[in-house]
């Protein structure tokens, strides 16, 4: 890669991983990830922050990436396995606060996906808020990022999570 292809394609990363908002909510700090080119499977991850006076609402996602976008959180069955669920009402955002989706924790789920993720796409995502309406987000795939978010993936049955019917693993990496 010449030097003016790897420095057009820093300052893309950059530009994508701007804050994006909407009235009171920002997103910040968007990353999206799968296990590879042949994943059916993949997640995206933020925060959400909230400036205003009143508590608001994500209550779904939608992208052309994939089949179906849902989103989703981990629970612990008691038995050592992690499952995956959707979550139909949603995440709350507190007014003044933040809400954060993270590995291992709440994301948003990629199911059936139409084409894998490359280091360095861009995915574009619109999320629905219940105040603040759609708000659209460019997320750039960054499979190479060890952020330390969530919990510890190590200690998950990847074999027995169950990721619904369009399931797929995801990558402990």
């Amino acid at each position: 890669m010449t030097l003016k292809t790897t420095l057009f394609a820093g300052l893309s990363a950059l530009a994508f991983a701007m804050p994006a908002f909407a009235a009171d909510i920002t997103i910040d700090d968007a990353y999206a990830r799968s296990s590879g080119m042949s994943a059916k499977a993949g997640a995206a991850f933020f925060v959400i922050h909230n400036t205003g006076a009143e508590d608001d609402q994500l209550i779904d996602a939608k992208s052309d990436v994939a089949k179906r976008v849902e989103l989703h959180t981990h629970k612990d069955m008691g038995d050592g396995v992690m499952k995956m669920l959707h979550v139909p009402e949603g995440f709350a955002i507190p007014a003044g606060g933040e809400h954060t989706l993270a590995r291992g924790g709440d994301h948003v789920m990629f199911m059936g996906l139409n084409q894998g993720f490359a280091q360095g796409d861009i995915l574009t995502v619109t999320l629905t808020f219940e105040k603040a309406g759609d708000i659209t987000v460019e997320i750039p795939v960054d499979l190479e990022r060890q952020d330390g978010m969530g919990m510890q993936h190590g200690k998950m049955d990847h074999d027995k999570m169950d990721h619904g019917k369009m399931g797929g693993k995801m990558s402990d990496k």
